[in-house]
């Protein structure tokens, strides 16, 4: 075995073993299985978007990475665009095609439906623009293979612009509405390629295509779902009746989660707009190169992140869910309230998550700086720590584990921004912490992993949270990541 091994080692392998990897190939079942339950329409706007993320991705494949220089991807990785552009819109709709089936069950389920389908719409608007962008790119490289691919490429994308437009005509709406909601979702498309620019020019060797995409385009797709959910809510504006229709089923929660990461999102933009002012006010930029200020610049400019911390928390979050929600309470006074109300389960949880957290970091901090065990394994632990955090929450306290999920997800925004900045006093702490989990996955920019590992486990019981008709469902991403991950990187070295 091992001289045939060596015998056909040098061979090049077909076209046909180069075009399906084990990724594309997993991809492929994916977005087929979907496409096969879900209406034709749809289907078929999924089944080209593939079709024009494989003809891009084989395209960049081919280029070397030449045409697309300017934009510093993360080293060792794949380009993943066929992943990170299919993923969003067939989770959507696979979330439609749930829908469907709880519809008579539920009053308001043609409105949630046909407030799903706008934003499968959206996504892959979002996802389609970004796969424009990197045939804009692609255009200056003078190679004729990558030529071909790039004809395959705007071909699908021309195809399914007609498919996304034919959809819309049809509709019977008022012609006000359908061109507001068209409109609406192309705007998703620029502001999808000006963030995944932004991420990858800002963040370089962060990610690779795929992973920028698919946070570009989630990003995008939230942010736009809670700006439909304002300006619906904004009866003094005349357009408002003509907008999207929203569903009016979120609960309190849902609004409280919604309105802390976008606060928080928004956060940095205050925080840089408030350092310009103070600056150009006191008039200190020239002094910021001296050594006798620097100790006094980090101290004013941490002193201006937490009060914009605290303006933002404070002032801005309550506005917002009272705006959208109706919460006549602040929204902290509204957690507090409900960890205490009707319920010690979830104090008894949050205590046994307190006690888990700490034993494990303790442990795995000592590891890390003592064990010369290799960072991906020691970072696996972690992986299994997440199962036995997360798991009884979602048999005994699922809703509550929503709002767990949305809280950690803050608190790691906060971190990360402290680590960043390195805001006084606690920026090199969480630096000198963090750097002990890294690898040559992270940067020194950018450290995602907690962040990936917390956002595979809530996404799926997010999502599955209101009319749900798959029991496991709210499990798939605890045991994806935190047993199937983490046993697959034991593998190699077993064999």
């Amino acid at each position: 075995m091992a001289g045939f091994a060596r015998a056909t080692a040098p061979a090049s392998p077909s076209p046909a073993a180069a075009l399906l990897t084990g990724e594309r190939l997993v991809v492929f079942l994916f977005a087929a299985r979907v496409a096969l339950a879900a209406p034709v329409h749809l289907a078929a706007a999924l089944a080209v978007l593939v079709a024009a993320a494989l003809a891009v991705e084989l395209a960049v494949d081919g280029s070397g990475s030449a045409p697309l220089r300017r934009f510093r991807t993360r080293p060792g990785a794949s380009s993943g665009i066929l992943l990170g552009a299919t993923t969003l819109p067939s989770v959507m709709l696979s979330r439609l095609i749930q829908l469907s089936r709880l519809l008579p069950a539920d009053p308001n389920g043609p409105k949630e439906f046909a407030y799903l389908e706008m934003q499968y719409w959206a996504a892959s608007i979002s996802c389609l623009s970004v796969l424009a962008l990197f045939l804009w790119h692609l255009q200056k490289s003078p190679s004729n293979g990558i030529s071909k691919h790039l004809e395959y490429g705007s071909l699908f994308i021309v195809l399914y612009l007609m498919t996304f437009f034919l959809s819309f005509l049809l509709k019977t709406d008022e012609g006000l509405m359908v061109t507001t909601n068209m409109a609406y979702m192309l705007c998703h498309g620029v502001a999808a390629v000006i963030l995944i620019k932004h991420i990858l020019e800002k963040f370089p060797s962060c990610a690779s295509f795929g992973e920028a995409l698919l946070v570009s385009g989630g990003l995008v797709l939230y942010f736009g779902d809670m700006l439909a959910h304002t300006l619906s809510k904004m009866e003094f504006s005349m357009s408002s009746k003509a907008f999207i229709h929203t569903p009016q089923t979120r609960s309190d929660m849902t609004a409280i989660i919604q309105g802390i990461l976008l606060v928080l999102f928004l956060l940095p933009l205050l925080y840089k707009s408030s350092l310009k002012v103070w600056y150009c006010w006191t008039k200190e930029r020239k002094q910021q190169t001296q050594t006798p200020e620097e100790h006094k610049r980090i101290r004013i400019d941490s002193a201006i992140f937490y009060i914009s911390l605290a303006v933002v928390l404070i002032f801005l979050l309550p506005s917002w869910t009272h705006l959208v929600q109706g919460l006549k309470v602040h929204p902290f006074v509204w957690i507090v309230n409900y960890m205490f109300t009707d319920s010690h389960e979830r104090l008894v949880l949050c205590a046994y998550w307190i006690c888990v957290i700490y034993v494990s970091v303790r442990r795995f901090y000592s590891i890390s700086k003592q064990s010369k065990t290799e960072r991906i394994l020691l970072r696996k632990y972690y992986h299994l720590v997440a199962v036995l955090i997360f798991s009884p929450a979602v048999i005994f306290q699922p809703a509550f584990l929503d709002l767990a999920f949305g809280a950690a997800f803050a608190v790691f925004l906060i971190l990360e921004m402290l680590r960043i900045w390195e805001i006084y006093p606690l920026g090199r702490v969480v630096h000198q912490f963090m750097n002990a989990f890294t690898d040559h996955r992270d940067s020194e920019i950018l450290i995602v992993s907690h962040f990936s590992l917390l956002l595979g486990c809530a996404l799926p019981k997010w999502m599955s949270s209101g009319l749900n008709d798959r029991p496991l469902a709210p499990f798939a991403g605890i045991l994806s990541l935190g047993i199937g991950d983490t046993m697959f990187s034991f593998l190699p070295r077993h064999q």
